[in-house]
């Protein structure tokens, strides 16, 4: 057999969905799991959304559209962002993908080529780094620390822009910190894209999860509208995860290769999915500001219990619904060990923090889109563990 492609050896995976794999097979053995591993809304998608897809697939809608987006949907997603975050967008520079991974692989593909930089977050989302390196260009981590409150080191970020960097990647609130990025350091990051003409792709997908205050976005700052791609979409905010439904607003030079790539992959986005993602936007269920006060209560319940556990710190996360401990007190080897162990051992499932690069090493990542009860188990679960694990040997 002639071999795969060699670029196949630079695509990464989400280790988020091996280790739901692996704890789906020890439940399939009789354990009892609490599953902190992925990052999925636990509520339903709510009624009034459902009933629009359904009523669509009634009609017959169940035809191509064009490889953008229904209009509709288009011109209900710049009247949101006009609404919600205040950015002026026309309908046209709206692309709408089955998911919005889709939006990240079509800029990439779309922007980056050989000899290219671009500079991602690290801990951050895995995909990011993996589909710089598949489209061949060269990814440059901006590690977040936990001493800057996972904010970027502005001084840190200049340095690493080179004559080759021609993208940066921010996402906020972050995955997986919970972080959130400050007014200050936005207007930063903005005043370096201007200098140094460099495009941005921000991962806005969780910018309705922000607990205390509002999302901004970098798009709002002078001169960003036109080199900034927003990403976005239906899975987090409307529990609308496995109906596939994302989109990006592109700067107009952007719009028709990336419709192009989309025709050229996936063709376009299923129908009765557009019609309900236009009615989550046009009539905004209920259902989802009483999600987000759940999630704050569980943020707020899985930061006390981490804290109250001996050697384990947690900062209190701003947006999204993940938790970030930092485990080193602990004393194990590595937080891929610890994550292994509180599966096996304690039946918890949860991703060590160097899923998302290697400054996540010390971490944990929790997502607390569980219920309260269970995430009440978990906590309850690791303190047990913990108080009678042992360190592994050294050497």
């Amino acid at each position: 057999m002639r071999p795969l492609a060699p670029r196949m050896s630079r695509l990464g995976t989400e280790t988020a969905f091996e280790v739901l794999a692996r704890a789906r097979a020890l439940e399939a053995n009789g354990r009892d799991i609490v599953h902190l591993e992925i990052g999925e809304p636990d509520f339903d998608t709510p009624p009034s959304i459902v009933a629009a897809g359904v009523a669509a697939l009634e009609r017959g809608e169940t035809h191509y559209t064009p490889s953008a987006g229904v209009v509709e949907l288009r011109e209900a997603i710049a009247s949101y962002l006009a609404a919600r975050r205040g950015l002026r967008v026309d309908p046209s520079q709206v692309v709408v993908t089955p998911g919005a991974k889709p939006i990240m692989f079509y800029a990439l593909l779309a922007l980056l080529d050989a000899g290219d930089e671009a500079i991602y977050p690290d801990p951050g989302f895995p995909i990011y780094s993996s589909m710089i390196d598949f489209a061949g260009a060269r990814g440059i981590a901006l590690p977040l620390r936990e001493a800057n409150a996972f904010q970027p080191d502005l001084d840190e970020l200049r340095e690493l822009v080179t004559e080759r960097t021609k993208l940066i990647i921010l996402n906020s609130p972050h995955n997986p910190t919970g972080g959130v990025l400050g007014e200050d350091a936005i207007r930063e990051i903005a005043s370096i894209a201007r200098e140094r003409d460099l495009w941005v792709l921000s991962d806005e997908i969780y910018g309705e999860l922000v607990y205390e205050g509002r999302h901004r976005s970098i798009a709002l700052e002078q001169g960003l509208a036109e080199r900034t791609i927003l990403l976005d979409g239906f899975s987090k905010t409307f529990a609308m995860t496995g109906w596939r439904l994302g989109y990006g607003v592109f700067p107009r030079p952007l719009v028709e290769p990336v419709t192009k790539l989309v025709t050229n992959s996936v063709s376009c986005t299923a129908t009765f999915v557009q019609r309900a993602g236009a009615a989550a936007l046009l009539a905004r269920p209920p259902e989802v500001d009483r999600m987000i006060a759940e999630f704050r209560k569980r943020r707020d319940a899985v930061v006390k219990g981490l804290n109250a556990i001996p050697g384990i710190t947690c900062r209190l996360p701003h947006g999204a619904f993940y938790a970030f401990p930092n485990i080193t007190g602990i004393g194990l080897r590595s937080s891929a060990d610890v994550a292994d162990r509180l599966l096996q051992e304690a039946g918890v499932a949860t991703l060590a923090g160097t899923c998302f690069g290697g400054a996540g090493e010390g971490y944990l990542r929790l997502s607390y889109a569980n219920s309260l009860a269970n995430l009440q188990k978990a906590v309850s679960r690791i303190a047990e563990w913990s108080s009678r694990v042992a360190p592994l040997p050294t050497g």
